[in-house]
């Protein structure tokens, strides 16, 4: 199993527009983020997309995404969603609709802004989706045998969904980790977390707050995502991370085991 982090920026991106902060005018590629997304590959036959935000297409044609099984959306926000039209060439692998699977929720507000999806008289070529609701602390199988378990997080007030793969978690936007979800990520080799900055934030997670569910977790090991420019440039805030602890990349590449 393997994951590929297609962007680990916030909602502005970084460089962030009409900023000439040090982060947005570093020169290091580990310092351009696109919008958070992440892609699962299982196998060579079947992949599962984590969000699919505005960024989607130039994600995809940067990295090959060539057999996906399903996607998952952990909450509705613009920068998790907004390329969810791009989807086109996948759905048209699927005739009953690209499973897409999120809270109901989630469902209902991407039915208001993509109509033409799911009228009853689909225009020929729009995207087609197969929604699936989801709820925290059921377990549901993709594709027939790939084991998901959704867990809720908080986005300030909003109750939002991450996910575990066996060993890998992904939990992204939280602020606010319940504690039956931290007991259902006890035991992981992996851990992608969010930590948009230093400073205190209304509902994302701080550099410090990361760290600290991360150490009460204890992966193997644990990767930072979901940045903002405000966490500075990567070179200067890698070296004062604990060991086991890194900040994910555009492209970055993992491998993920049980063992």
């Amino acid at each position: 199993m393997k994951l590929t982090f297609l962007g680990t920026g916030t909602s502005t991106g970084v460089p962030q527009i009409n900023c000439d902060c040090h982060t947005c005018t570093s020169a290091d590629t580990r310092d351009k983020r696109l919008r958070s997304s992440a892609l699962l590959t299982l196998d060579d036959s079947r992949q599962i997309l984590i969000d699919c935000g505005p960024d989607f297409r130039a994600q995809a044609l940067e990295h090959p995404i060539t057999n996906l099984s399903a996607v998952l959306l952990t909450h509705t926000h613009y920068d998790h969603v907004g390329g969810i039209d791009d989807l086109r060439p996948f759905c048209y692998k699927h005739p009953g609709g690209l499973p897409l699977y999120a809270r109901q929720d989630v469902i209902d507000d991407q039915r208001q802004r993509m109509p033409y999806s799911f009228a009853s008289h689909l225009y020929p070529g729009v995207p087609t989706f197969n929604t699936i609701a989801i709820e925290p602390g059921k377990p549901f199988t993709v594709d027939g045998d790939i084991p998901v378990l959704p867990v809720e997080v908080l986005h300030y007030k909003l109750p939002i969904l991450g996910f575990r793969f066996g060993p890998l978690a992904y939990v992204t936007d939280c602020k606010t980790m319940p504690p039956e979800t931290m007991k259902s990520l006890r035991g992981l080799d992996t851990l992608v977390l969010n930590a948009l900055r230093h400073e205190e934030h209304i509902s994302h997670l701080n550099l410090r707050q990361a760290l600290d569910i991360i150490d009460q977790l204890k992966p193997r090991r644990a990767f930072l995502t979901h940045l903002s420019h405000d966490m500075g440039r990567h070179a200067d805030t890698t070296p004062t991370l604990p060991p086991g602890v890194q900040i994910a990349t555009d492209g970055l590449t993992i491998s993920i085991t049980s063992d």
